[in-house]
């Protein structure tokens, strides 16, 4: 495994401290992003409710207690924003379990090198099936393409109004 760089360890990391505190409030943490915008610096965690809502309530109780926990751990040494979020409509998907709930729907996936012919690093398409070792995605007329979770650099679901 490639060694991780700081703004990967760190996300790994809070994902590690967030995610038990997160269960405990009934919710599951989908994503977790370390990054720098205009402001400053932001941790940002996304979490669900399985089979339900996110409330704002939510989301308060979630930043109280893994902000706690991240002050113990002194995980970031200088100032950031953390923030705690509903994944929304066009919601990350980081894991196997998350790939199954959607599918038959319509993703986006980027990977981290070119896969399949013609060699291509971004597919949309519809998650035809999921596998142990990855999904299959058909990109209309370009046909099905299986891609190895270890090759997923990001993937979402794509919301679509009808």
């Amino acid at each position: 495994m490639p060694e991780l760089n700081p703004k990967q360890a760190i996300e790994r990391r809070a994902r590690e401290i967030a995610e038990p505190i997160v269960a405990r409030e009934g919710l599951e943490l989908i994503d977790v992003e370390y990054l720098h915008e205009r402001e400053g610096w932001v941790l940002r965690l996304f979490i669900d409710r399985p089979g339900g809502r996110v409330s704002l309530d939510d989301c308060s109780a979630a930043s109280r207690a893994v902000d706690t926990a991240l002050d113990v751990e002194d995980l970031i040494p200088h100032e950031y924003h953390l923030e705690v979020s509903s994944p929304g409509l066009n919601r990350p998907l980081t894991r196997p379990e998350h790939f199954r709930r959607v599918e038959g729907k319509k993703v986006k996936v980027k990977t981290y090198g070119p896969i399949g012919e013609p060699p291509r690093k971004n597919f949309s398409g519809q998650l035809a099936r999921v596998a142990q070792e990855g999904v299959v995605v058909t990109v209309e007329g370009a046909g099905e393409f299986q891609i190895p979770f270890k090759d997923i650099a990001k993937a979402n679901l794509e919301f679509e109004d009808y």
